[in-house]
């Protein structure tokens, strides 16, 4: 357990700006930083940051919170790893209090798969340094042209000859075995003998987004592993850490360039990236041994929207160039590519060039993924009508996986002209293709809703069958919460003679919960209900408003952080002059609104009082004059808390 001390250091030290931006490209706006979501798939930027209010919230999908809560959604931390994550990142010592076998055991799941990655990368790292890893696998780098910083930047090692180096070695510092098998460092045969997966090659370690060992990637240098039988690489099977389709290689080391550059150079493989990173091209990544996914998209797009895609000027890599890159348009990013001279890949192009020279290449050959695909295509074509009549079609498919409306428009004009055809049979099919794809993806949404959503059990005779609806007092009581957490310690100074009037004035939030408890008036929402709880505790110890709201966003409650950072975001902030302009200031809001918000939750608690009346009278044996009786005491009542509404 780490000691309250300790954990409040770690609060008040961190910068929820800096935290987020390690895994989102962030822009400046005004006081606060904005970035397109990355709990959500949007074009827009929704996604806002508070460096002083220290909490993150998203307009677009409303997750929100604080650098604590944005770890454990994002990275899928427990909230005690991701304050581990922050005392490192912020060098910050955490000396940790006996914990009992229970919260032991309930968290060694999560972080041992970790742990025991983090200590084999260790190992095959110090393989190098000596023996057999020192003349093989150190002297196979040295020859690929790696330099020692790059060696250690991204975690190179060696993995020895022998099948059970690394299971020795984890034995013998108390790794239990079932996580070197989980991680797929060890092998267990059938008869239950465990041997190292990657014994005898050289080793890539593969991190996550954060900087955590995940799996790892092992080539052999035996020139004929084809007549041994064995794999050229091999890599990590996927695990409850390590995903292919979410896990871009060189991300961890990249992502500060590509955000800087606002670019991403996407490569086919491990030692391309490492080769580019060497260059000085260190926004460069690669998929992890498998085609680009949609995850692996929405990765890069959390720090640029801007894709550069290398491949091999081989035949194959210009084919290849064709492929995939469709999903990439779909997330709405411009694609560009390039192709090397015939028969180099990234690695040999490095070697043989400067960096000036590299990037003087790059930006002279960058070519527009469309117009590229177009010269790819015609160099088939020749004189066949049906051929171009094919091309022109599959340009036209293309250009309508493009969400932007007027980039299409663009790109129609475009192939218009370089194709000599005519725009409207182009634009005809851009559009029936769209009309396809929108039509797919509300089939496939459908679907999924059908999949996802809980079958009710079938009513059993006599028994009423009911659906869950929203709280219909949530507006009300969100109304209330908005004043509480804005202006909770706020004066409520009305003027002399009205009815409200106090002196001394009293606070929004005494006003508030004096006119709550009065009723024994409890919120319904559950969101609500806990950050009310929770804001009354600590306004009770005498603490600032921007303490409470500091505390708040960092409670464990679940839906608290979410709910503050909620109702004290703004998504279009007020300008000082339009402020100063308005005919109502801050006050003024305060002393109508409170009142007002107040009312109106006492009309709907009246008239949810109301509705359940009438539904008793429809119930057998009921008694129906007293419940009239009842009904007609709240719609005089609700008629003069409607005239006193009507006076604010």
């Amino acid at each position: 357990m780490i000691p309250q001390e300790t954990v409040a250091k770690i609060l008040d030290t961190v910068r929820v700006e800096e935290v987020i931006g390690d895994f989102v490209s962030l822009r400046r706006q005004g006081a606060n930083y904005l970035a397109c979501c990355p709990f959500h798939n949007e074009k827009t930027p929704s996604f806002s940051v508070s460096p002083a209010k220290g909490f993150y919230y998203c307009f677009g999908c409303h997750k929100g919170g604080s650098s604590v809560n944005f770890l454990m959604e994002h990275e899928n931390m427990s909230y005690v790893e991701a304050l581990r994550y922050l005392a490192r990142k912020y060098h910050i010592e955490v000396v940790e209090e006996e914990e009992d076998a229970e919260t032991i055991a309930a968290r060694q799941r999560s972080e041992s798969l970790y742990l025991v990655s983090e200590f084999a990368q260790k190992y095959f790292a110090d393989q190098l340094k000596s023996g057999e890893g020192r003349a093989l696998g150190y002297n196979y780098f040295r020859s690929r042209g790696m330099e020692e910083a790059t060696i250690e930047k991204f975690g190179l090692g060696w993995s020895p000859s022998d099948r059970s180096g690394l299971l020795k070695a984890a034995r013998e510092a108390g790794y239990k075995e079932e996580y070197l098998v989980a991680t797929g460092l060890c092998i267990q045969t059938q008869d239950g003998r465990l041997y190292d997966r990657f014994h005898d090659r050289a080793i890539f370690p593969i991190y996550s987004d954060s900087g955590r060992v995940v799996a790892f990637g092992g080539r052999t240098l035996f020139s004929d592993y084809k007549e041994r039988n064995i794999g050229k690489y091999i890599n990590s099977p996927e695990s409850e850490i390590y995903v292919k389709s979410k896990t871009l290689y060189g991300l961890f080391q990249a992502k500060s360039a590509i955000a800087k550059a606002d670019k991403c150079i996407l490569v086919e493989g491990n030692i391309d990236v490492i080769s580019m990173h060497q260059l000085g091209i260190t926004n460069t990544v690669a998929s992890c041994g498998t085609a680009l996914t949609v995850d692996h998209i929405r990765r890069i797009k959390r720090f640029t929207n801007n894709v550069t895609i290398i491949y091999d000027g081989d035949s194959a890599g210009i084919h290849a160039a064709l492929r995939g890159v469709g999903m990439v348009l779909q997330e709405g990013m411009d694609v560009k590519v390039v192709v090397l001279p015939d028969g180099k890949d990234p690695d040999d192009f490095c070697k043989e060039h400067t960096l000036e020279e590299a990037q003087a290449f790059l930006a002279a050959h960058e070519r527009d993924f469309i117009n590229f695909k177009i010269d790819v295509l015609l160099e088939d074509v020749g004189d066949d009508p049906l051929k171009m009549a094919g091309v022109i079609s599959d340009i036209a498919d293309t250009i309508a996986l493009i969400p932007d409306a007027v980039k299409r428009a663009v790109y129609i004009d475009a192939c218009s002209k370089r194709l000599s055809f005519d725009r409207e049979s182009i634009k005809q099919r851009v559009e029936l293709t769209v009309a396809n794809i929108k039509e797919e993806q509300w089939k496939r949404k459908k679907a999924l809703e059908k999949l996802e959503k809980p079958q009710a059990p079938a009513p059993q005779p006599g028994e009423t069958k009911t659906v869950e609806v929203a709280s219909p007092l949530q507006p009300a009581e969100k109304s209330i919460m908005e004043f509480i957490l804005n202006n909770g310690l706020d004066a409520m100074k009305f003027p002399t003679g009205h009815k409200f009037y106090m002196d001394p004035p009293v606070t929004v939030a005494d006003f508030i919960d004096g006119s709550l408890s009065e009723d024994n008036t409890v919120l319904t929402v559950p969101a609500y209900a806990s950050t009310y709880d929770e804001y009354f505790v600590l306004y009770d110890e005498g603490l600032s408003q921007e303490e409470i709201l500091r505390r708040l966003v960092m409670s464990e409650t679940p839906g608290v952080a979410a709910c503050v950072a909620e109702l004290t975001s703004r998504q279009h902030e007020v300008t000082e002059r339009s402020l100063k302009d308005s005919m109502t200031n801050e006050a003024t809001i305060v002393l109508q609104g409170v009142p007002k918000s107040l009312l109106l939750y006492q009309d709907k608690l009246l008239e949810q009082k109301e509705i359940r009346c009438r539904e008793q009278m429809k119930e057998p044996g009921a008694d129906v004059m007293a419940l009239l009786v009842t009904v007609r005491n709240l719609s005089v009542k609700r008629k003069a808390l409607q005239k006193e509404l009507y006076k604010i």
